[in-house]
């Protein structure tokens, strides 16, 4: 990306305002789409689109965005990962919120940019009001709109697994579960351990696939004893590395990620299916 981005000072950063008075209009919310539900899931993205709608919120996706910057910075490519963020901030310049269907991407998003550009003052005060407007998407439903009703329906049961990022960062974990109860048909059948991280966790899983697969066997038993129709999730790194192996292993069980159930978006096969439905 170079240096074409220059510096996003505080008074070029979207100012915090209070929630009273974006909801006396229509708020304008920009979707963070990740690169995951970009190249491997798109639905998901039509899903967030239609909660978000279904919220009263006026929904842009910028075209100027791109990763988070998470693998960078992850594996210790600071200055990249600073360019990335700098970037990010300029694309959603503008919004009255930030919001992404990932705990992961929103956690680096409010919580690493403000570390990541702690150094610079002008760069650090702009990330801290970014950070402000940042929200997962779960979250930004029960918490900021207080979001009552959703659109989707589903006759069957279903066991949902918390992302680590979205929990423990974001401290999301109830907000999924009041949206499922809201869900006609749905029953919530929480399996074991369900907080426990199923291996996946982006450059671990590859540096370290022993361990990740033991893991993720282990969240794939829970699962199964749980007895659902579908396993949901907010994450789709999660939702690939499990939807795998539950597929390997000849499970019945389905993967989808909580957006699409709850917006009613389940046209697509579920995660690790092929067009025709069957198990890959």
């Amino acid at each position: 990306m170079g240096d074409r981005f220059g510096v996003l000072t505080t008074n070029q950063c979207h100012p915090v305002i209070s929630m009273t008075e974006v909801f006396a209009r229509r708020p304008r919310v920009g979707l963070f789409v990740t690169c995951l539900v970009d190249l491997m899931r798109p639905s998901v993205g039509f899903a967030a689109v239609r909660l978000l709608e279904a919220a009263g919120c006026e929904v842009v996706v910028p075209e100027g965005q791109t990763c988070c910057g998470q693998p960078a910075y992850n594996g210790g490519d600071a200055e990249n990962g600073r360019k990335i963020a700098m970037q990010t901030m300029r694309a959603f310049d503008g919004f009255d919120y930030v919001v992404a269907p990932s705990g992961s991407c929103a956690a680096m998003l409010k919580v690493h940019y403000p570390r990541l550009l702690a150094d610079d003052p002008q760069t650090a005060s702009a990330a801290r009001a970014f950070a402000e407007r940042v929200h997962e998407l779960c979250a930004f439903l029960i918490d900021v709109c207080g979001l009552e009703q959703v659109p989707g329906s589903f006759a069957g049961r279903v066991t949902y697994h918390d992302g680590c990022s979205g929990l423990r960062e974001l401290k999301v974990r109830e907000q999924p579960r009041r949206l499922l109860a809201t869900v006609p048909g749905l029953e919530l059948c929480e399996m074991s351990d369900t907080d426990v991280c199923c291996g996946f966790g982006g450059l671990f899983a590859m540096k370290f696939p022993a361990i990740s697969n033991a893991m993720v066997t282990k969240k794939c038993a829970n699962a199964a004893s749980a007895k659902p129709d579908l396993l949901l999730s907010g994450e789709m790194g999660c939702l690939l590395n499990v939807a795998g192996k539950l597929s390997r292993q000849g499970a019945e069980i389905e993967c989808r990620h909580i957006a699409e159930v709850l917006a009613g978006e389940m046209t697509a096969p579920a995660i690790a299916s092929s067009s025709d439905g069957e198990r890959r």
